[in-house]
């Protein structure tokens, strides 16, 4: 059982796996589609950061691959289409470094409002200019919140703490924390004094700031985006800048990044009152911890128990049992049975076709649990008899069928 990671994903996940019995190859850097499809074969588990692409190519290189992890927020560099219609669950960690996003925004709207980063720029190039023309403190301003989940509402309460009024915008209805207010997105526009953007990697998210919002945002407001490269438009945010309709800016995200240690081209290079960072929103020490915890726990529990949930491309099916007959402790499996797991279009009649199979060979059902999602369906059972080769190659043969898998096996 192989497990490869890259991109230095955290040392916690690697211990975790080879706790659990894994093999594990852990790699610093990311690897192009040709390195990748070299290396993956053998590979039953997959984990990448946010650098490394996962095609089809990839996926089918790799037939044994049981599970593909994020070790991060955003999943946009893998196939998922491609990995459900090959039975591979996908996951990632949409929470744990929500809190250092939070932490570098706020530290970033101070920056931003005292001036700091440019008085810093100038002295390091001999310059002295003390001055207090243009900076502020942010007690009373107006942080406008674009995105009000996880890290948008723990902003909230970072900047409710330091004297800020708060505003937020988000296509869900959702909790406002302590005094935040919601409102349209035009009205945010018109009166935050900073904009701070934390939406998710949809399609209908992109270019969604642009020329025409720039214009409605109050002269010497300052912008922020921790969330996704495509959101805004760096041409126009370059102008709005430099013709000093917005006092300032501060990105960590862009629309095309490169690898580590590669050329970095923007717009927005050498603007004064601009602070760039390397895509490192989430990257403290902390954070890739937690998610280094998170993601090989659910890829290892999927793995062993064939429970999805929290796979963001399979149905989230979790065969539980009754604590009576829990004589392990581990909640997922009953002495004498056998899990077996199977992974198909959701179409009627598969069900059935999987307990006249079992039937037929005198297999009693011990527990069942079938949940779907979307075009998928996903069945587990315990069986009170081990799986055959016969049986599975069975299995595997009803029409509909992608993937049938004794959990803790490869293939």
């Amino acid at each position: 059982m192989k497990v490869l990671l890259l991109e230095n994903i955290s040392g916690v996940a690697a211990s975790q796996f080879e706790e659990a019995g894994f093999e594990v190859e852990a790699l610093k850097e990311a690897l192009d589609e040709r390195e990748l499809l070299a290396k993956v074969r053998g590979t039953s588990i997959l984990g990448v950061r946010s650098r490394t692409r996962i095609t089809a190519a990839v996926l089918d290189a790799a037939p044994e691959l049981v599970s593909v992890g994020a070790f991060c927020i955003g999943v946009d560099k893998i196939d998922r289409a491609a990995s459900s219609d090959r039975g591979i669950a996908v996951f990632n960690d949409p929470h744990s470094n929500s809190r250092s996003v939070a932490e570098l925004a706020i530290g970033e709207i101070i920056l931003l409002m005292r001036r700091t980063f440019e008085a810093s720029t100038r002295l390091h190039g001999g310059v002295w200019n003390k001055s207090s023309a243009g900076s502020h403190e942010v007690r009373g301003l107006t942080l406008g919140i674009i995105g009000y989940g996880k890290i948008g509402s723990q902003l909230s309460e970072l900047a409710e703490a330091l004297g800020m009024r708060v505003v937020f915008h988000d296509v869900a209805h959702v909790l406002a924390r302590g005094n935040a207010r919601p409102v349209s997105f035009r009205e945010l526009l018109e009166t935050s004094d900073v904009i701070t953007l934390h939406v998710d990697g949809r399609a209908q998210n992109r270019d969604l700031f642009g020329e025409d919002q720039f214009r409605l945002m109050k002269d010497g407001a300052c912008l922020i985006n921790l969330s996704r490269g495509f959101v805004v438009d760096h041409e126009a945010l370059g102008r709005h800048l430099k013709s000093g309709k917005l006092a300032g800016a501060a990105i960590d995200v862009f629309p095309q990044e490169p690898e580590s240690g590669g050329a970095f081209s923007s717009p927005l290079k050498g603007l004064p009152n601009v602070i760039l960072t390397p895509h490192i929103g989430g990257s403290t020490e902390e954070a890739q911890e937690n998610i280094g915890n998170f993601v090989s726990a659910r890829m290892i529990d999927y793995f062993k128990t064939g429970n999805s949930l929290l796979s963001v491309n399979l149905p989230n099916c979790h065969l539980d049992i009754d604590p009576s007959q829990d004589t392990n402790g581990d909640r997922d499996s009953v002495p004498g049975s056998h899990r077996l797991t199977h992974i198909h279009r959701n179409v009627p009649g598969i069900l059935r076709a999987i307990n006249d199979i079992l039937a037929d060979r005198g297999i009693n059902i011990d527990r069942q649990v079938l949940d779907t999602r979307g075009q998928l369906g996903y069945a587990i059972y315990d069986i009170n008899r081990a799986c055959n080769e016969e049986l599975l190659e069975k299995l595997r043969s009803v029409p509909h069928t992608i993937r049938v898998r004794v959990p803790g096996a490869c293939g």
